[in-house]
């Protein structure tokens, strides 16, 4: 059996709501490959899912964070410090928009609505990042991976302000990417195809995306989310170590497709 691709790895992941998260499947995946983990959670609403998830894990760090928060934000990386000397990996999983934003029309978008969603869903990368990257040094570098989606390049109906926060979500990623090259960390992003989890409930006519997939997806299929999972663990570990800036679309084959 091939060693474990995380095995002595410290990672931080933030986003986990429930059983259905891809960021829980990524830290599922990453936990089976070695590595020691910190999750956090968003509120005590969440605290209760992210904790019975975590028990099968080794001793997890469980904390909570609100990324719009700097305060809990710093706490969260004085304990992982504290705990593990050092980070090597962060999987960012927290994107939010208002409902209301995601439910009429594009144009009428809120001056709110819009400054929640890319706080939310983009500004927390480069927050978190700058946080994350001085443990990273301390390793000699590590690896930064979010989770997009196609929103980001292609109009779907009542994808809305979400699709523009992805948007500037990769954008980060590339801006990152150069900045912390030369630090030895890298910073990628992966664009999932339409998975339920709980964010995706919030989008009207979910079950017709997904449908649309089956349908023209060179596979012919949605995706799981542990094939999403196993993507993460190939940009976070070893297998990847010169993929840096890079949005890889693990959609079963969709994005390709012009009709």
């Amino acid at each position: 059996m091939a060693p474990q691709s995380l095995a002595g790895k410290a990672g931080l992941v933030v986003g986990v709501a429930n059983k259905r998260s891809l960021a829980w499947a990524i830290a599922q995946a990453a936990a089976a490959e070695g590595a020691s983990l910190a999750l956090t959670y968003q509120g005590e609403r969440l605290e209760e899912n992210v904790r019975e998830l975590s028990a099968g894990l080794t001793d997890p760090l469980i904390l909570p964070c609100d990324v719009t928060n700097d305060s809990e934000m710093d706490a969260v990386f004085s304990a992982v410090s504290a705990r593990f000397g050092g980070l090597d990996f962060l999987v960012h999983g927290a994107a939010y928009a208002l409902r209301e934003d995601l439910a009429r029309p594009f144009v009428e978008t809120s001056r709110e609505g819009f400054r929640v969603a890319l706080d939310v869903s983009a500004y927390s990368l480069i927050a978190l990042s700058r946080r994350a990257a001085p443990l990273m040094e301390a390793r000699g570098g590590g690896s930064i991976l979010t989770l997009t989606y196609l929103g980001s390049e292609r109009v779907f109906p009542n994808y809305n302000v979400m699709g523009v926060a992805k948007a500037a979500l990769e954008a980060t990623v590339r801006y990152l990417a150069s900045e912390l090259g030369p630090k030895q960390i890298r910073v990628n992003a992966i664009s999932a195809g339409p998975v339920k989890t709980l964010a995706a409930s919030g989008i009207a006519g979910f079950s017709t995306i997904l449908q649309t997939y089956r349908d023209r997806a060179p596979l012919r299929r949605t995706v799981e989310g542990a094939e999403v999972a196993d993507a993460a663990i190939f940009l976070l570990g070893p297998a990847g170590r010169a993929v840096t800036a890079e949005v890889l679309m693990v959609d079963a084959g969709f994005h390709a497709m012009g009709i």
